[in-house]
């Protein structure tokens, strides 16, 4: 997604569940409306976990990636 401008990074790494959740949704209340931030975890439940807090909260998920030892997330902020 080369042409996504991510606004903020959240490096969540070391964090068990649910703080990356919790960072997360903290996070993106700072936001704009439109604005990406890109959220990195080292927990491997954070891929489940992000994808229902996004169907919860109608963010948008546009990234969910296994990079090996890290996750990482791009979440757009729609409301």
């Amino acid at each position: 997604m080369s042409d996504v401008k991510i606004v903020k990074t959240l490096d969540n790494s070391g964090l068990s569940c649910p703080m990356p959740v919790v960072k997360t949704k903290k996070a993106i209340k700072e936001l704009e409306v439109g604005d990406v931030l890109e959220m990195i975890s080292t927990d491997p439940g954070s891929i489940p976990d992000m994808e229902a807090w996004a169907r919860q909260t109608g963010h948008e998920l546009l990234e969910a990636h296994d990079e090996g030892d890290k996750y990482r997330f791009l979440i757009k902020k729609t409301h």
